[in-house]
């Protein structure tokens, strides 16, 4: 297991693991960043339906939101939270600039991945915290 911070190498890839508790789902939340290519592994953050292509440069957040209101409304109600911790920590993982946001279920979105994390931050607190 590694630690907070802590880097594992593997050939040319360096990934830095990254403790994130309850984001995007319970106290044992935690996702990896690729620091060679600056690619974030992140999980359910960025969650999106259906049948997508397999990268984008679009925006992934309006995506990410449609998702999110849809499991919000039915039986998977509660299943992400945001807490007083939440934008901290998405915006900790904005901080490392990632050109790269590999979503484990949707596009991964190749762009201005900071920014992306900074939005998903506001539309979080917008959806969840109402």
């Amino acid at each position: 297991m590694l630690a907070e911070g802590e880097t594992l190498v593997t050939g040319r890839n360096r990934f830095r693991f990254l403790e994130t508790p309850q984001v995007p789902h319970g106290w044992d939340a935690c996702l990896l960043f690729e620091e060679t290519d600056n690619t974030l592994f992140c999980s359910d953050l960025f969650l999106q339906n259906g049948n997508l292509e397999p990268t984008t440069e679009n925006d992934i957040l309006g995506r990410a939101k449609k998702a999110l209101i849809g499991f919000e409304a039915g039986p998977l109600a509660n299943s992400t939270q945001y807490t007083e911790k939440t934008e901290r920590t998405l915006y900790r993982l904005a901080d490392l600039n990632p050109k790269r946001l590999a979503a484990m279920h949707g596009s991964t979105f190749v762009g201005n991945g900071g920014k992306a994390m900074r939005d998903l931050a506001v539309m979080m607190r917008e959806v969840l915290a109402s």
